[in-house]
């Protein structure tokens, strides 16, 4: 039976706030949040570049949940 140890390193999150998006990741190793503005065209687009993303990693690489 094989074991594995995951390390959660960044937690990242889209908000959304006042008509506006902002993507907030979190640096859980240093501590550190960093925040930045995102285009409404660059959140509607984030499903295909997620897909594409996993599709160049190839099919080791699924999704999962923590």
């Amino acid at each position: 039976m094989e074991t594995s140890t995951r390390t959660l390193l960044f937690a990242a999150e889209l908000v959304e706030e006042d008509g506006g998006y902002a993507l907030v990741v979190r640096d859980v190793v240093r501590g550190t949040v960093q925040t930045t503005p995102v285009p409404k065209a660059m959140v509607d687009k984030l499903p295909v570049f997620l897909s594409a993303l996993a599709a160049k990693l190839g099919p080791g690489t699924q999704r999962r949940r923590w």
